[in-house]
């Protein structure tokens, strides 16, 4: 009894007190050659190359570093965009393009048994990305810029020569040893549990660490690259945006027709459109025009459209080499006729079209910025419209632009089911916060769009059922409609507009005003939520107290 009691025991205290001198490996010793972590976190797949020729994959790229990095199979290209750089890889070619311009690569990105390799000193040009590579296990640790890696060391024994401490697989004394490390060694703390450590060495290894057997070291951050704000925009930095566009149809207007615009600083003329599935682009631009608006002191963002073709859209964006196209068109007209900024306007778009209109954003910016301009694109409001709103992806956009310009109009649209304001304040407001807040999105690169038209609704009955149809008409016609048919406009708070309503040939018209009310609440609106500015659309549709009204958006 008494050799079974210490045999118990023994066990007990084998199992209990005494701590465990078991050594083991890592899961993915032996199974993965070059295993990457980011945060301490093993990714999948394993880097290839070594040292300079170090080259990490396409898959693991996309998940850790920038989820905008393209390859188009096609063309065996790889596409990635930074804010100053467009940079295009081709598989197994050491020659590359940076913002169109020819670049010499030290290694070639690689195909191997159907995963795509990056060279990794691309990583750290592009995106300022720290790569560490421990030549004995293999492991390849990346850190992003403004990450902060906080560090501890192994503590020192001066009774012990031979003095270390080990790593664990667990938070216990009895789990597994991965590594005996020796006083000094660097570990990045990556969590706390009790009185543990959970750290991680710079060969890969992840594992726990008693507190006590640690001291403080040296932290330090991941430098983050400088914000980029293109010269062009700089320029607006101290100043609010008072825009309006020009809709040139069929006969462009003549600007000694146009007269004074007081207060405006940017005129947009519509003279821009795709023309095919490849991407060019048809011009009606007109120089007289540009040096008009320059000598009234103000810029001009040509406007580019995908001439409203959804199927047109789609072939135009679906390669790197038609979105190109467009791109070196616009620039090419950009500097042709002296513009100073490009307006995007893509509407009637399929939703899966989305991501590749936010790609040739951010595959425009780069080089518009070496010429010089603004880049802005109209956005609708946020609606479970597939073909106007759905498609945008307005966080991703605003990514990639100077500006977002909201058409905050069409509450009610041509084909309305239902008589209403073409843009209610409330309805406005509403616009504007939701992607101020669910996309976040900073005000001051948000401008406000604003309707100078508005839409007279005819309501006639028919067999006991009401028929419905409308017409726009400018600010101008609408006050002259007023005056001719007597009419008393009343302010509808519910609207935040002026509005009127009168019988004619047995039908109901109705008509909530764009005026200087109208514009005076929505210059308010934008200046209380300190957007960037406003835009109008369209000029000809203004009556001369417009002007009046809008130019207090710079007060």
């Amino acid at each position: 009894m008494a050799l079974l009691i210490l045999a118990v025991g023994a066990y007990w205290y084998s199992a209990e007190i005494l701590p465990n001198r078991e050594h083991t490996e890592p899961d993915w010793k032996g199974k993965v050659a070059k295993p990457m972590f980011v945060g301490g976190e093993l990714l999948e797949g394993s880097a290839i190359g070594e040292g300079d020729g170090l080259k990490l994959p396409l898959p693991m790229i996309q998940t850790a570093v920038d989820p905008h990095i393209r390859y188009e199979e096609e063309s065996e290209s790889v596409i990635l965009t930074t804010p100053k750089k467009l940079v295009l890889l081709k598989t197994n070619e050491k020659t590359g393009k940076v913002n169109n311009k020819p670049m010499s690569l030290r290694f070639a990105p690689e195909e191997k048994e159907g995963v795509l390799y990056v060279p990794a000193y691309l990583l750290k040009e592009l995106y300022g990305m720290e790569v560490h590579e421990d030549a004995a296990s293999g492991a390849v640790l990346l850190m992003k810029p403004g990450e902060t890696v906080k560090h501890r060391l192994v503590r020192e024994d001066p009774k012990q020569d031979d003095f270390t401490v080990p790593l664990r697989t667990d938070a216990s004394i009895h789990s597994p040893i991965l590594a005996d490390m020796k006083p000094g060694t660097q570990l990045r703390l990556l969590d706390t549990r009790d009185e543990w450590y959970y750290v991680q060495l710079y060969n890969g290894y992840t594992g726990y660490v008693k507190q006590k057997d640690t001291v403080a070291g040296e932290d330090r951050t991941v430098p983050e690259l400088e914000p980029v704000l293109s010269p062009a925009k700089k320029k607006w930095q101290a100043k609010k945006i008072n825009m309006t566009w020009e809709a040139v149809y069929e006969v462009a207007p003549k600007p000694s027709s146009i007269g004074k615009l007081p207060g405006v600083n940017v005129v947009s003329p519509t003279w821009f459109s795709l023309v095919d599935g490849s991407g060019n682009v048809r011009s009606k631009a007109d120089p007289a025009y540009v040096r008009w608006a320059h000598n009234q002191g103000m810029q001009v963002w040509g406007l580019f459209s995908n001439s409203f073709d959804p199927d047109l859209t789609t072939e135009a964006l679906s390669s790197f080499e038609s979105r190109m196209n467009t791109i070196l068109q616009m620039l090419h007209y950009a500097k042709l006729y002296d513009l100073d900024g490009i307006n995007i306007d893509y509407e009637n778009v399929h939703t899966k079209d989305g991501p590749n209109l936010s790609q040739f954003m951010r595959e425009l910016r780069p080089l518009a910025m070496e010429y010089g301009l603004v880049v802005s694109i109209d956005v609708t409001p946020k609606s479970n419209s597939e073909m106007w709103s759905a498609f945008l992806d307005r966080r991703a956009l605003a990514e990639a632009v100077d500006y977002l310009i909201l058409m905050a109009y069409d509450e009610h649209w041509a084909s309305s089911p239902e008589a209403g304001s073409v843009a209610s304040l409330p309805w406005v407001r509403s616009s504007v916060t939701r992607i101020l807040e669910e996309d976040d999105v900073s005000p001051d690169q948000l401008i406000l769009g604003i309707p100078l038209y508005t839409r007279v609704w005819t309501e006639t009955v028919k067999d006991g059922e009401v028929k419905m149809k409308s017409k726009a008409i400018g600010m101008e016609k609408a006050q002259r409609l007023i005056r001719e048919k007597k009419l008393k406009p009343s302010l509808s708070e519910e609207t935040g507009q002026n509005y009127v309503e009168y019988r004619e040939d047995n039908a109901l018209n109705r008509i909530w005003l764009e005026d200087k009310t109208s514009l005076q609440r929505r210059v308010e609106l934008a200046q209380s939520l300190g957007l960037a500015g406003v835009a109008t659309w369209t000029r000809s549709f203004a009556a001369d107290e417009a002007w009046e009204v809008l130019q207090q958006i710079s007060k």
